[in-house]
């Protein structure tokens, strides 16, 4: 489905106000959230724990089949729509980055593997792990509706069982935390290009603002990432480029100019080379 404009969503439109965390049962979630059915950005993150329900969740480019136990995440600025039929069991988590990193300091987020934008979206529970689930989310849910005093925290600490769980279920090899300078390092770029990409598109210009040299950003994105400084900024324009195209019917001039392309040319030269494929071949194929 294609719109004019991608609206963006924030969890006021569950909670009525500032709260920076809200969960629910999944039944009749579409009557109560209409705009969830819609293509929406949404600056939080969002577990589904899907027991049984009948639908499909599209998150960018790829669509998410609901059937059986899965729990599925989508990240802060993924465009995402949900179909989900109105007697479907299972519950949704909605959280700001702000809520779990006023107790966990150092953004321990970024240590999730399942939280990196490269990561597959779902995972698909046992009968063992869905019962598990399902037990450990009633628990939190009767916290959650209790709101008794201290409830901010314990809420933190259900959410951060579930979250090193999932993670344990994505990555059985084990819980690994990046925190060498290093890695420090390239996680605040990953952010600053989240932040600039649109008119920043040169690693100089993050690594002033990183207070490093050009080529020790080079480096030890090579040696962290495997892929270079300009690498990660091309990756990030490509992803933000593929859900303008897909999601929106903005012409090529358009999302050209959004992106902080010169001329639509240069847009289409920089896609082809990265994706090889013109914005319209992929427009074409990604609508099929």
């Amino acid at each position: 489905m294609q719109i004019s404009e991608i609206p963006d969503r924030n969890l006021s439109l569950f909670t009525g106000d500032e709260s920076h965390f809200w969960m629910d049962k999944t039944a009749n979630l579409l009557q109560r959230f209409p705009f969830l059915e819609y293509p929406h950005r949404q600056d939080f993150f969002m577990l589904l724990f899907i027991d049984d329900a009948e639908g499909e969740i599209s998150i960018d480019n790829q669509k998410i089949r609901l059937d059986s136990a899965k729990v599925i995440v989508i990240k802060p600025r993924c465009i995402s729509s949900i179909d989900i039929n109105r007697k479907a069991k299972g519950k949704i988590i909605c959280f700001t980055e702000d809520f779990f990193s006023l107790r966990y300091n150092n953004n321990i987020l970024d240590q999730f593997s399942f939280l990196d934008d490269t990561s597959k979206l779902f995972v698909r529970l046992s009968e063992e792990e869905a019962d598990k689930w399902e037990y450990l989310l009633e628990i939190f849910f009767k916290e959650f509706n209790l709101h008794r005093r201290e409830s901010a925290k314990v809420l933190r600490s259900y959410l951060n069982i579930l979250l090193f769980d999932l993670e344990r279920l994505y990555d059985p090899s084990g819980f690994v935390v990046n925190n060498s300078p290093k890695q420090q390092k390239i996680k605040e770029f990953e952010k600053l290009i989240d932040k600039d990409f649109k008119i920043k598109k040169m690693p100089a210009a993050y690594a002033d603002l990183l207070n490093v040299t050009p080529n020790y950003l080079n480096k030890i994105c090579k040696e962290v990432t495997n892929y270079t400084a300009g690498d990660l900024i091309r990756k990030r324009i490509v992803i933000e480029a593929q859900r303008l195209i897909h999601f929106t019917n903005y012409s090529i001039n358009e999302i050209a100019d959004q992106l902080g392309f010169e001329n639509a040319s240069y847009f289409i030269t920089f896609f082809k080379r990265q994706t090889n494929k013109t914005p319209e071949q992929f427009r074409r194929l990604s609508n099929q």
